[in-house]
């Protein structure tokens, strides 16, 4: 009692007047009496009117405002105080029995019926029947609410809490009931059986959360390395393009060099052509307008055999040679010309075909090479199959044709000049390279 007493007389003295709290930043008068540093300020601007400044706990009167000294021992004693105290969260609930001051309770007595501070609650009874809780503010929910008694028994049978007379001449009367404490055991007994069986599926959600979290981490990482790997592709895909549509175009321009010149050989040949034709037909017009008929004559026979690129023959007479000079001159001249207006054959063409042949194949052979240099590279089935022709007699062939094996049984297949004799069979189709 004395402890306590003390402790309520040194927490008196270490509150402020003007705010009823402990000192913060303790100032103090010439009156002797200390102050929050703040709430004398406040009280000594409201004074500021008046023309003269007093002090709130013993009226001395001040011409001038007084000036402010701190307490920096009462400063000190006010900071260990509070240190001292347990830190608690404020309830809004204060001691029963602090009368003077308002304290923060630390529990409530349910038996007692009172709110306890730290100070109270260690001289409180502590006996079974004063049971503690957390500071409560009403007890109202403890008792009966039609006896007005505090709830003492459990009534198993309606599986609520009754107090004595709900028992005794109640509506319980006759019920099985028990005390709070043992059907609180009991409820505790399920309890923990509910946790344990509780804490069995935390653990096991917890073991399926981190699977789950690092599969996510896989399907992430996985994520990054496929997205990091297309991206690869296309810019392998573009370089390759790239090189692909130079070599494209390279044969283009190799081939449309060797037709410009096939070209330009046949211009030349033709031109020439051109130049000895005109000049046959000045020649022929020249004979044409000549009135003179030997001199056309002489000219003709002693021309024609430039005209013809033939011998004359020497039996032909008189007009009979004149015509038939002239046919032949006319059958070998057609024939010179058909044979230098063929020109498509003798110049050549683009050839399209083998540009695109080019392309495409080319084209599948970037995709699958980049592909698998980036591991983009999915394996195709293969259609391999066996060819039983060929099998020999100690091995036998599955029906689907893709699996050959030891027989124990010599097998009777029928003689063929492609049958191996030990353990062979042929597929039915070739490969040159590549896994089958």
């Amino acid at each position: 009692e004395a402890r306590l007493m003390a402790s309520t007389d040194l927490r008196e003295e270490l509150n402020c007047s003007v705010c009823l709290s402990i000192y913060t930043d303790p100032v103090m008068l010439s009156c002797g009496h200390n102050f929050c540093r703040v709430c004398i300020g406040n009280v000594l601007d409201t004074q500021e009117g008046a023309g003269v400044y007093t002090c709130p706990d013993c009226r001395a009167e001040f011409q001038e405002r007084p000036v402010l000294q701190r307490n920096l021992k009462l400063c000190n004693i006010a900071e260990c105080y509070l240190s001292a105290q347990p830190e608690k969260e404020d309830s809004g609930i204060f001691c029963t029995y602090c009368v003077h001051t308002p304290v923060p309770a630390a529990k409530t007595c349910l038996h007692c019926e009172a709110s306890l501070c730290d100070v109270h609650l260690s001289v409180h009874s502590k006996s079974a029947e004063h049971v503690l809780t957390d500071p409560i503010s009403s007890l109202e929910n403890r008792k009966c609410s039609v006896h007005k008694e505090p709830l003492k028994y459990y009534c198993s049978q309606d599986t609520t809490c009754v107090c004595t007379s709900c028992m005794i001449l109640g509506e319980h009367k006759g019920h099985q009931v028990c005390t709070l404490s043992e059907a609180s055991g009991k409820e505790k007994e399920k309890m923990r059986n509910v946790l344990e069986k509780l804490t069995l599926k935390l653990e096991e959600t917890k073991i399926n959360l981190q699977n789950l979290q690092e599969r996510k981490s896989e399907v992430q990482d996985k994520v990054a390395g496929v997205t990091e790997r297309v991206s690869a592709f296309f810019r392998d895909i573009r370089k390759q393009l790239e090189s692909l549509e130079n070599r494209i175009q390279s044969e283009i321009s190799r081939q449309e060099e060797q037709i410009s010149l096939g070209v330009s050989d046949l211009i030349q040949r033709l031109e020439i052509k051109k130049e000895d034709l005109t000049r046959k037909m000045g020649h022929i017009e020249e004979l044409c307008n000549m009135t003179d008929p030997l001199t056309v004559l002489q000219g003709w026979q002693a021309d024609s055999a430039d005209f013809n690129d033939t011998e004359d023959d020497e039996e032909a007479d008189g007009d009979n040679d004149t015509q038939a000079d002239s046919a032949k001159f006319n059958d070998t001249d057609d024939e010179e010309t058909d044979r230098d207006n063929d020109t498509s054959s003798a110049v050549g063409d683009l050839d399209e075909v083998l540009v695109s042949l080019t392309l495409q194949r080319s084209l599948n052979d970037v995709i699958d090479d980049v592909m698998i240099m980036n591991g983009l590279h999915v394996p195709v089935v293969s259609d391999l199959l066996l060819d039983v022709n060929t099998a020999a007699n100690d091995v036998s062939v599955s029906e689907d044709l893709k699996t050959i094996s030891t027989s124990n049984v010599k097998l009777n297949r029928p003689q063929r000049s492609e049958r191996f004799l030990n353990y062979q069979a042929f597929s039915k189709r070739t490969f040159l390279s590549g896994r089958h």
